[in-house]
């Protein structure tokens, strides 16, 4: 990493260059995280790993022509030339169910992680700042939803509301995953609400909105980055539960419902490998790619963490 050579003849008085260093702070940061980034071996592979998937989702469904519900190919046939992950008990094209699971993992796990983010950050950013009645009343909120078996309350709800979009499901499990990220958010902000930078943004008159998006949230922003990432995962994992429990929109193919079909049909006991290791390793790939990528940025953003 290059060094800032210092100036070795003394600045005159009334100079500029004296504000130099608090100008260009702001990029010295963003280039030393960028180095530490592309440095730090846990972050390239994670991100690595969930790009490949994510290319492979957008771009792989125009590699077939196949339909993922499409029937007439052989049945139980091995991967080949024609079908590269081979073909279901049924006649049906695995590889164009495997990228088509992916994009719908890739989208639940965005729309769900957003809902729940963004309600997250909205409990944390008020209850932590406003504190007294405002904070006990959003903490109870938060406990009492933490505590709730979130798997079983929404087995409850999909199988009671019959699911039909990804959307829906989606929405469904922003809406039960946000407890926790809530509670660490809420203790940041609490934490920084205390700021002396904070306390100047009430003297000059701003009001408490203003000052969590102007002044607290720019603070956090890494912060609510691995938070994001984290809930980004956890509705990937949570939506593929749902469906391999038979759960999950029927009318769109998911790695969930793969998994869902390929056991129903004893694929196992059949020896078609093909059909339940691919959405296996698709799950894993995403969930495991985005928790190294994770502890990666981590390390990136604090300091004490990073690799020598």
């Amino acid at each position: 990493m290059a060094t800032t050579e210092l100036p070795t003849e003394p600045l005159s008085t009334g100079t500029a260059p004296a504000l130099e260093p608090a100008v260009l702070r702001p990029r010295r940061a963003r280039n030393e995280a960028l180095y530490f980034a592309f440095r730090n071996r846990k972050l390239v592979v994670g991100l690595s790993v969930v790009l490949l998937l994510l290319v492979l989702a957008i771009v792989g469904p125009w590699l077939t022509d196949a339909e993922p519900f499409e029937f007439g190919y052989p049945t139980g046939e091995s991967p080949s030339r024609d079908n590269w992950l081979g073909t279901t008990a049924a006649g049906q094209d695995v590889y164009s169910q495997f990228v088509h699971g992916l994009r719908s993992s890739f989208f639940v796990g965005a729309v769900a992680g957003g809902v729940a983010a963004l309600i997250a950050m909205t409990v944390g950013f008020v209850g932590g700042y406003r504190g007294g009645i405002v904070d006990d009343l959003l903490s109870v909120l938060t406990n009492v939803v933490l505590v709730v078996p979130t798997l079983a309350v929404l087995i409850v709800f999909a199988a009671y509301l019959n699911v039909g979009s990804l959307l829906a499901e989606a929405a469904l499990i922003g809406v039960t995953l946000w407890p926790w990220a809530a509670r660490a958010i809420r203790a940041q902000t609490f934490s920084l609400a205390t700021r002396e930078f904070v306390s100047l943004a009430r003297l000059s008159g701003s009001g408490g909105p203003r000052i969590i998006v102007k002044e607290i949230a720019p603070n956090m922003s890494s912060y609510l980055f691995l938070v994001f990432i984290l809930l980004f995962g956890g509705a990937v994992l949570t939506a593929a539960t749902l469906d391999f429990l038979g759960l999950g929109p029927s009318q769109v193919m998911s790695l969930g419902q793969m998994m869902y079909t390929a056991v129903y049909a004893s694929a196992l006991q059949l020896g078609m490998w093909w059909w339940f290791i691919p959405p296996g390793i698709g799950i894993t790939a995403i969930v495991g790619g985005l928790y190294v990528m994770n502890v990666g940025l981590d390390e990136v953003f604090n300091p004490r963490l990073r690799e020598k």
